[in-house]
This record gives C-alpha cells, structure tokens and sequence, in this order.
C-alpha cells in the first residue's frame, strides 16, 4: 500500500500537466480550424450572392424579355410610319399584253427593241396607318403582355428568395464544418495526450502494452476524421463561394451571425401559412400567368371580327428626281379575314389549354406553400429540442470524459474505457454542432417558406 502512494502522486502530477495542456489546445482549436483571410459576415454573403448570382442575372434577362413583349404589343396601337424610295436605270421597251392592241401592231410593225438602259426612274413614298378597332385583339394582347411582365417580375424576386435560403443555408453549412473541424482537432489534442499519458505508464509498468496500442489506434482514426473534416470545411467554403456568385474569392474567415426567431415561429400554422399564402412570389407569378392567360384568350377571339384601321399615302414618281410628279391620298382600311382554316379556333383551345394548366399549377402551388410552412415551422421546433438535449448530452459526455481520465490517471480505468468516453465526448460535441446548425438552416427554410428575406 505504502508504494502506492508515490506512483499515485505521479500520476495526479502527470494528469494534472496534461489537462492543462489540454485546455490551451482546446482554447486554440477553433482558431487553427479557420482559414486566414477577411471576415465574412453573414449580411455581407448575402449581399454580395444578390449581387453576383446567375439565377439572378437570368431572372433579370427573362424579366427584361417580358418588357420588351410588352413594347411589341403596344406598338400595335400606335401610328405606323413608313417611308421608301426606288431608283432604276431601266430600258423603256414595250411589252404588249394578250390582247391589247397598239398602232403600231395594226400596221403589222415591230415594236423597236433596245438593250441600253438609258432612262433614269426615281420613286419616293412614305405610308401612315393607325388601327382604329380590332374586337379587342391588339389590345387584349398588350394586357395580356403586361400581366406576363408582372409574372416575370414576381420570378425575379423568386430567384432573390431562392439565392438568399442558399447563401444562408451554405454559410451555416461552412460554420458547422468549422467547428466540426475544432472537435477533431480537440479529438486528437486528447488523444495525443492521452497517448503520451499512456507511453508513460507502459514505461513505468502501470499500464501493459495493449494499453498504448489501443490509445495509438484511437489517435490515428481522430487524425483521420480531421483530414476528413478539414476536407469537407474546405469544400464547404468552395459551396458558399458558389452559392455567392463568387467561385474565386480570397480565403475568408466566418463570423458568428445568427438568425434571429422567426416571428410566428412558435404559434399556430394556420397563420403563418396564410402569410405565406400572401406573400410568395411563386403563387404571385402563377396568378398573373393565369390572368394573362385569360385577358389573351379573350384577345385571340378577336381574330374571328374585321379590323378597321386609317391609312394615309404620300409618292413622287418621275424619271426626274429634281421634277417628280406627287400623289397622295387618305381613306379607311378595313381587313377581314373570313376563313383561316381554323387557326383563330386552334389559338383560342391554345390558350385556354395553357389557361387550365396555369390555374392547375397555381393550385398545386398553393398545397406546396401550406406544406412548406408546416415542414419548417416543424423543422425549427425539433431543432429547438434537439439543441437542448444535445447540450445536455455534451455536458454529460465532457463530465464522463474527465472521470475517465481521472479515473485512468489514478490507474483505476483501462484505455478502453477512456477511448470509449472520448468517443462520447466527440460525437456528442458532433451533434451539438449539427442541431444547431439545424436550427439556423430550419429558421432560413422557414422564412423562405413565407416569402420572406
């Protein structure tokens, strides 16, 4: 008993060295695991995905289509000028028709022929319409156009919705891999001490051989999991880049942002989905594609009435350009197409087919926002949950991890039983790391759910 007591006080000395190296590595952890370069925060991923982003950059392209839909549409309204002019260098030879008679033909004479173009012909003319009435079809066509363009605007601020759930979502992803990386690297601090622990009681015969092989092999698989983990931060940091616009940035290290509650986040689903219902741009778009829909299927009807339109002309025709000879005149146009062969009847079942696919769509849609809203508010609760009995867990696997250290150091644990509570320690500080990034992921899903930024 009494050479007991010397072995023990060794070992409490060496226990107590290595803990405290322990906590300055822990301390220096999470700050090996960021990579150099400029603070990113969370406003400024967002920011710099709503100014870089493609999805962005092509919602603005369709957009800026649908406006110039709406010009082409409305220029059938609009006066109608165009101007022309012909000049030639021709022969003057006459050509008889079958059947008209000239003098020269009476008396059995051949009408001279000429291959020299020696006489000059100038013709100017300018033409103005304006259509006065076409049963709604022009005019139906530019609201019709108008409603596409809203339609267009309300997807633009889909993609924005779209882009900032993705930065966010990628930012909290590349914060969870950080601190991922800071649990392996405690992971491995502890067991590199754990190791040299060991080694001392194998030399000093406290502990057999097996003790130091099995704490060796634990090393090596914690030093495995932070390659891993480093892998996969990396990789994570690539991904925001993406989802920033951005695939080339200088290396950034990630600030603590948080999102805060969502309000309503706690309540009842009936309420929040009824302000998703009110605030979504995808139902937005869909309404104003089914309205559009609807005012051009009243506008193709049109085509089955005449169209009534003015028309004004002005030439000067001559074989001289100093000494023209003007016509001009002014009248009413009207043009009606009696028979198509069915085109006006194929356009009308055209756009009332696309009609009730639209109003389906918009139906669907509108089931998909309900449950949307249902996923994330449920989503943010479980999260909620979880966070606390994974902080639970961490502090119950950080006290069993230091008695089993206590325990080993005083020679009364085997290895197993401290690389069993240093796995427990990992993976609960592992899952501490993932509910929380559930939950930041969970309030982004919600307030993308609601249409909200």
């Amino acid at each position: 008993m009494c050479n007991l007591k010397p072995v023990r006080s060794h070992r409490a000395l060496l226990g107590g060295i290595v803990l405290a190296a322990a906590i300055v590595v822990g301390r220096g952890a999470r700050a090996e695991s960021e990579a150099p370069g400029r603070r990113l925060t969370l406003a400024e991923a967002e920011a710099a995905a709503l100014r870089h982003q493609p999805l962005l950059t092509e919602a603005e392209g369709q957009l800026e289509a649908a406006e110039g839909r709406v010009d082409q549409a409305r220029a059938g309204y609009l006066p109608q000028l165009s101007a022309n002019a012909l000049f030639e260098r021709t022969t003057a030879n006459f050509a008889p028709r079958p059947g008209f008679v000239t003098p020269t033909m009476v008396n059995n004479a051949t009408p001279a022929v000429s291959w020299d173009p020696r006489y000059n012909y100038y013709q100017f003319g300018a033409t103005a319409s304006q259509l006065i009435y076409d049963f709604g079809l022009t005019s139906g066509r530019w609201r019709s156009a108008a409603a596409a363009r809203d339609a267009a605007a309300s997807t633009r601020r889909t993609a924005e919705l779209q882009t900032v759930f993705s930065v966010r979502r990628a930012y909290f992803l590349a914060r969870a891999q950080r601190d991922l990386v800071a649990v392996a690297q405690e992971t491995v601090a502890n067991q590199e001490r754990h190791a040299e622990q060991t080694r001392a009681f194998v030399g000093a015969g406290i502990q057999p051989d097996i003790s130091l092989a099995t704490v060796l092999t634990a090393l090596a698989n914690a030093k495995v999991q932070l390659v891993n983990a480093r892998a996969n931060y990396e990789v994570s940091l690539a991904q925001l880049g993406q989802a920033m616009g951005e695939p080339t940035v200088q290396p950034f290290t990630l600030a603590d942002d948080e999102l805060p509650a969502v309000a309503g986040e706690d309540g009842p689903e009936p309420s929040l989905a009824e302000q998703a219902q009110r605030n979504r741009p995808e139902i937005a778009s869909l309404e104003h594609q089914r309205r559009s829909q609807e005012l051009l299927a009243d506008a193709l009807r049109g085509g089955y009435g005449p169209s009534v339109g003015g028309v004004a002309n002005l030439t000067e025709i001559g074989s001289s350009v100093t000494s023209p000879v003007p016509n001009w005149y002014v009248g009413l146009q009207l043009t009606w197409t009696v028979f198509q062969g069915g085109y006006t009847r194929g356009q009308v079942r055209e756009a009332k087919g696309t009609l009730a696919n639209v109003a389906g769509q918009e139906a669907a849609e509108r089931l998909q926002v309900s449950v949307d809203v249902q996923q994330g508010r449920l989503a943010v609760g479980a999260a909620k949950a979880t966070i606390a009995a994974a902080d639970e867990a961490l502090a119950n696997a950080k006290n069993q991890l230091t008695l089993a250290e206590g325990r080993f150091t005083h020679g009364l644990g085997s290895a197993i039983e401290l690389g069993d509570a240093q796995v427990a320690y990992t993976t609960a500080a592992a899952q501490s790391v993932q509910a929380r990034f559930n939950l930041a992921s969970a309030r982004a899903q919600l307030l993308a759910a609601l249409g909200e930024r």
